[in-house]
């Protein structure tokens, strides 16, 4: 089923979406992106449902036909201070904050949304799956993110993070505990499982 082009046609919606909550190490990425109504492209879906190389070659695309296009972030120390949704919102709020051009709506990819911005919103539950505008920012937020993680698995090369880009995988939670945490991990996050409780 193609995705929506708009909620309603004749206004210049900016879809948004985040991606790295789950993590335990990095930056929260959110981005927002204004899509042209008459705009269709059949390879734009919920980027957790592409293919890494994909992703990759619709960035390009979406960056060349959006009417607007931004990518910010929330730092891990904001999202230890304000946590994690807060951060999320932000990283969303900043994105939007530096579109070239001013929505007149936001769609917001969940079923919240808190944030300064004096500018009407909807919420939609599984958006990226069903809006092309918030497909289009979390292709962006997620392309830009795994790169991200990538260049510092560089210098901090014994968690995987050019493989699960700071998600809580077996490697990640071992490379924690063996190596400790680094400047990148949310200290907030439980990085390791508590220890099991063996009779003896």
């Amino acid at each position: 089923m193609p995705l929506l082009p708009f909620l309603e046609a004749n206004r210049l919606e900016a879809g948004c979406d985040e991606v790295g909550r789950g993590c335990l190490a990095g930056p929260v990425v959110g981005a927002a992106v204004i899509l042209p109504d008459t705009y269709h492209n059949p390879w734009i879906n919920d980027s957790k449902k592409l293919k890494k190389q994909e992703r990759e070659q619709l960035v390009a695309e979406i960056k060349a036909h959006a009417l607007s296009w931004a990518i910010a972030e929330a730092s891990v120390e904001e999202i230890d201070r304000i946590n994690i949704l807060n951060a999320s919102f932000l990283a969303m709020e900043r994105a939007v904050e530096q579109l070239k051009i001013k929505p007149e709506h936001l769609l917001i990819d969940g079923n919240r949304w808190r944030s300064k911005l004096e500018i009407g919103y909807t919420c939609v539950i599984k958006g990226d799956g069903k809006m092309a505008s918030i497909a289009a920012a979390s292709i962006l937020a997620k392309v830009y993110r795994d790169q991200l993680m990538e260049g510092l698995a560089l210098e901090y090369p014994h968690y995987g993070w050019e493989r699960n880009v700071g998600y809580p995988t077996p490697a990640h939670r071992e490379g924690i505990r063996k190596n400790g945490p680094t400047k990148w991990h949310r200290t907030s996050f439980q990085l390791l499982p508590n220890p099991l409780n063996l009779d003896i």
